[in-house]
């Protein structure tokens, strides 16, 4: 492209000119934390979209009697649309501890180079590069104060990944409630209709399953079990380098990216169409 032969590194060098005060241990995990705070923007937003259906559901049914239960035995009365909203607030305080964990991702070691101590970096680089970085990106970035742990800390990653599977152990929760409460028809609560998104079964024709709350549970499951390989990962850095820094992004991508679509797919196919059996 500049008129010169490949290899002609006299003109310019991938080390001298293009990677200049640069190394993947400091310019990878920076990228890794920029990439994360803008994916998290998108699941943020669905995760209140599904409270604002909880919410919906609540008011529609705030006049619907009927009984609650502690340990799956009768307890005192309550109406259907105080059980709606309450998973909506659980759902809006997912999306507070999310906000809350984000701003751990603003501290970055871009500048740190290899391990942290700056070699080879000019004086002043990290400051100008993250000063320079918040400027492109709109978001305000902190350098670390602490150049040497912050190229082998993982601990942000691993209060994300433990946000998610807490969302994921509540809509768990709350996709076996609604599992209960439409159990039967005949047999079971049948306290509320979920939307029919399968035809019956050859033996048993009547028969409509709930799988929507059956998938995101499924999901769930998958994002518990990641959160277990960021946290195996995060503890397996030794010494100045979290060397296993790229399957911590992997698994944190993949969790998000599941449960976004799992989330939608519990808001636009089965909450939004649930009715009560009054």
């Amino acid at each position: 492209i500049l008129g010169h032969k490949k290899g002609e590194y006299q003109h310019i060098s991938p080390n001298d000119h293009v990677n200049y005060g640069q190394s993947t241990n400091d310019v990878y995990p920076t990228a890794f934390r920029l990439a994360l705070i803008l994916r998290l923007d998108s699941y943020m937003a669905e995760l209140r979209r599904l409270q604002e259906a909880f919410f919906a559901k609540g008011r529609e049914f705030e006049q619907v009697l009927k009984m609650g239960r502690t340990h799956l035995q009768d307890a005192v009365p309550m109406s259907l649309g105080q059980e709606f909203h309450g998973w909506g607030t659980t759902m809006g305080e997912e999306v507070q501890r999310i906000a809350e964990v984000r701003q751990f991702l603003h501290e970055i070691n871009l500048g740190a180079t290899a391990i942290g101590t700056t070699v080879t970096a000019a004086p002043g680089y990290p400051e100008l590069a993250t000063k320079y970085l918040s400027q492109l990106t709109g978001f305000t970035f902190i350098l670390a104060g602490d150049l040497i742990e912050a190229t082998s800390d993982t601990g942000a990653y691993v209060l994300l990944s433990g946000v998610l599977k807490r969302t994921s152990s509540k809509l768990t929760k709350i996709c076996n409630d609604i599992r209960l409460l439409a159990s039967g028809p005949r047999c079971g609560f049948n306290e509320i209709n979920l939307p029919q998104m399968q035809p019956g079964s050859s033996i048993m024709p009547g028969k409509v399953n709930p799988v929507i709350p059956e998938v995101v549970n499924q999901t769930s499951f998958l994002v518990i079990g990641l959160d277990l390989t960021v946290t195996l990962a995060a503890s397996a850095g030794e010494l100045q380098l979290e060397v296993m820094e790229p399957v911590i992004t992997f698994a944190l991508f993949t969790s998000i990216n599941a449960m976004e679509s799992a989330v939608d797919s519990l808001r636009v196919h089965c909450i939004d169409g649930i009715t009560a059996n009054a």
